[in-house]
């Protein structure tokens, strides 16, 4: 949950002032403790993503205006598809395997959206 609020906020899916659910709505949608999304949610106000307003819910942070340039956007990937390079050597995968597979489902989600 954390990792995909950062996305969001990096490509500008969510801006500043934006209202974030309540932490039982959030609980209630992922089948998750509600200790767990306010922990996340905390985390990520420590970061400075999000902002607490006492009685009122919290809100992607001012800072946060439009989405971060390009090269940052490319390094939130990078652990993701770290993992899958090392998923893919330990499956002796041939390299080019790996990336047309990536390219393949790459292609088909951006399809669909």
């Amino acid at each position: 949950m954390v990792e995909q609020l950062r996305r969001c906020v990096a490509s500008g899916q969510l801006v500043a002032g934006q209202e974030m659910p309540s932490v039982r709505e959030v609980a209630s949608q992922l089948a998750v403790h509600p200790m767990t999304v306010s922990k996340a949610y905390s985390l990520l106000e420590a970061e400075g993503l999000l902002e607490r307003r006492r009685g009122l819910a919290m809100r992607v942070a001012a800072q946060h205006q439009k989405a971060q340039p390009r090269a940052e956007r490319i390094e939130l990937l990078r652990p993701v598809l770290s993992e899958a390079a090392a998923q893919a050597r330990q499956l002796e995968l041939p390299a080019a395997a790996a990336l047309k597979l990536f390219e393949s489902i790459l292609l088909q989600e951006g399809a669909s959206s």
